[in-house]
């Protein structure tokens, strides 16, 4: 099955012309989901066929009408289990029309500073509620979860900020989210939601995610002072002299710029799409801006068509996310 557009040149216009038929909604999802043809979700077998009503030859009068199948039902030929496109991704079990997923899975990874879930609600015309869960869903999808990560390597850059609530310096820790940033210089890109901005959490954080041939760039905070002796080099910068940028004896040049640039554009989502981002959902906003940080490079059409591809066997429900 293979898909009859070229994702480079896929637009929001192209969706809204094209697509809005839920039809051809649900064709464009499967040609992304699988393009060599259904496969089953549940034992990964390519025998699958199509279930279509078979009315009987020469029925009698009184005879009841065939049963209707759903749209877009397939059955596995060798366990048997029935399903569509959505079961085993994050459009599980939803009601909303498979058009309307894909224009806000469009909005969501063409809009570089986000999209709050009041302006879903209203340009999709589906509740506040329906609107946030969306979202979260789409969000959850962009993340990493479940998957198995490598390593950052080359030069990788790693600094701290705080997210959400009120209050000066000294108030930081009790009324803001720290959100790390580590950052592969010209690669990509890890976000993690920290509990405390400690020597040990940073330590344990730049440990699991950064391979030992990187070389660290960081700010002179305490919190990095004699725990990166094991990676093959560590430069810091004193912002405190407000030095942003070093040239280091060996050539190499040690900044956090790439990372306070994306603390930046976080921000405007904080400050401009949601206004207010409680800790427990901060995980996954962050991912979100991950997700098209990691992609900012593609076009907005192929960063929409990665973002579906992410949506498989993940799965999140309402009360999980609220």
């Amino acid at each position: 099955m293979q898909t009859d557009f070229d994702q480079d040149d896929l637009n929001l216009m192209t969706l809204a012309q094209q697509y809005s038929d839920e039809g051809k909604a649900r064709a464009l999802l499967e040609s992304l989901r699988w393009p060599d043809g259904p496969v089953c979700p549940h034992c990964k077998c390519d025998d699958v066929y199509k279930l279509t009503p078979k009315p009987k030859a020469n029925p009698p009068p009184d005879a009841p009408k065939p049963r209707k199948v759903r749209e877009g039902l397939y059955c596995c030929a060798a366990c048997r289990e029935q399903f569509t496109v959505t079961v085993g991704t994050i459009f599980e079990g939803s009601h909303i029309p498979i058009s309307k997923w894909i224009m806000a899975w469009f909005l969501m990874c063409s809009s570089k500073k986000s999209i709050s879930a009041h302006q879903l609600h209203r340009m999709l015309k589906i509740t506040y509620k329906s609107a946030w869960f969306m979202a979260h869903r789409i969000r959850y999808a962009m993340g990493p979860h479940g998957e198995v990560m490598d390593k950052l390597k080359g030069t990788v850059e790693v600094d701290e900020t705080y997210v959400g609530g009120k209050g000066d310096n000294r108030t930081k820790s009790a009324r803001k989210t720290p959100l790390v940033a580590l950052i592969e210089r010209g690669g990509r890109m890890r976000t993690n939601v920290v509990s405390n901005v400690t020597q040990f959490t940073m330590n344990t954080l730049i440990n699991a995610t950064v391979d030992k041939s990187a070389v660290i760039n960081t700010d002179e905070s305490g919190v990095y002072r004699k725990q990166l002796k094991a990676f093959a080099g560590h430069d810091t910068v004193n912002h405190t002299a407000k030095k942003y940028a070093l040239r280091m004896p060996g050539g190499r040049l040690a900044h956090v710029n790439t990372c306070e640039s994306f603390f930046s554009l976080f921000k405007r989502g904080v400050y401009g799409a949601w206004h207010h981002i409680s800790r427990q959902h901060t995980p996954k906003y962050a991912d979100e801006f991950a997700f098209r940080w990691d992609n900012r490079r593609m076009t907005d059409g192929a960063r929409f068509v990665k973002g579906i591809e992410g949506a498989e066997g993940k799965r999140l429900t309402y009360q999980q996310a609220v």
